[in-house]
This record gives structure tokens, C-alpha cells and sequence, in this order.
């Protein structure tokens, strides 16, 4: 049994947000809420990617950010491919840290 602290298991591994900006694969853009938008939101949306071994995000935790731009950046990041990430030559899940920047 491991133990789930913030919804993640402690057995992934974290990587460092360099790490993890090399590995993405492919990126796609989040939609700037058009709320947002009306309201001239501007801001800085940290993420936490749960990487699994595939390399696939199967789960986004929001570590900060305004609540408008934090659902479309979590929404968007699901849609991210990393390139695998390797212990000891075999591919491991791991924590990574992505932050999103709105700007209009």
C-alpha cells in the first residue's frame, strides 16, 4: 500500500521543471476563457503533471493561479506528451512542475 498525500502517490518520483520542459513531446496551447479575456486576466497558472510511465499526464494538480485560468491550463496540460522518464533504464511515473502563462 502507498501512501496518497495531495492525491498523489509518494512513489512517484519528482523531476525538476528543466527536466520536464526537455521531455515534453507535444504541447498543446490552453483556451484563454473569454471571460478572461473581457475581464483583461493576465497571470501565471502553476501546475503539477502527474507523468505516467508512457509518458502520458494522468493527473493535474493546480498549485496556484486564478481560478478562471486554472481549469482551462489543467484541461490543456492533460493533452501534453513527455518523452518517458527513466530510473535505472526503465520507465518510471513522476511529479513535474508546469507553469502556464495568460497573456493577452
Amino acid at each position: 500500500m502507498s501512501l496518497v498525500i495531495c492525491g498523489f502517490s509518494q512513489d512517484a518520483k519528482k523531476v525538476s521543471r528543466a527536466d520536464a520542459l526537455q521531455a515534453i513531446t507535444s504541447k498543446v496551447q490552453p483556451e484563454y476563457p473569454p471571460v478572461a479575456r473581457q475581464l483583461k486576466l493576465q497571470g501565471v497558472v502553476e501546475l503539477e503533471a502527474v507523468v505516467a510511465e508512457d509518458g502520458t499526464v494522468t493527473k493535474v494538480n493546480i498549485v496556484s493561479g486564478n481560478p478562471v485560468l486554472t481549469k482551462p491550463a489543467s484541461e490543456a496540460l492533460k493533452k501534453w506528451k513527455f518523452k518517458p522518464f527513466l530510473e535505472d533504464g526503465k520507465p518510471v511515473s513522476v511529479v513535474a512542475p508546469i507553469s502556464l502563462t495568460f497573456k493577452l
